[in-house]
């Protein structure tokens, strides 16, 4: 079980599957280009104050398992990384751009999941299915 996270405001466990391709599904990802990529991507989450628990950069896809405070959104953690490992893999690699005619790294998509492990769930679906008026003790009445 991971261990739960604060902020100054905040306590929290929120963990996200992310996947991604680059544009066209181009087999890009590979030797140099993979290593900077996940370099990048490392520093990316350093910096937002995120933590990646597991990275696999494939030729043609990347799979990212990361924890992530709640005041950012899985959309904005998708376009966060992308749109600064595109500039950066850009700046590295300008002969990718012949490769990716239309100007973008990544493709326009992604996947995510939030991610919890089973026990939580099933808590948590107890928690809010016991949430009924019906089931709570009545409120003592002191003026009838």
């Amino acid at each position: 079980m991971s261990p739960i996270r604060t902020t100054k405001h905040t306590v929290y466990d929120l963990k996200y599957h992310f996947v991604w391709i680059p544009k066209y599904r181009k087999r890009l990802l590979k030797g140099e280009i993979k290593e900077f990529t996940e370099a990048v991507f490392r520093r990316i989450a350093q910096e937002y104050g995120w933590e990646i628990e597991e990275l696999a950069i494939e030729d043609d896809h990347v799979h990212m398992f990361l924890h992530v405070p709640p005041k950012y959104a899985p959309a904005k953690v998708a376009q966060i990384m992308k749109s600064i490992s595109a500039r950066e893999i850009f700046k590295e690699f300008p002969r990718l751009r012949k490769q990716l005619w239309a100007g973008e790294f990544w493709g326009d998509g992604y996947f995510v999941r939030s991610v919890g492990d089973a026990v939580t769930t099933e808590i948590i679906k107890r928690y809010i299915r016991y949430q009924d008026d019906n089931d709570k003790p009545q409120q003592l009445k002191l003026w009838d």
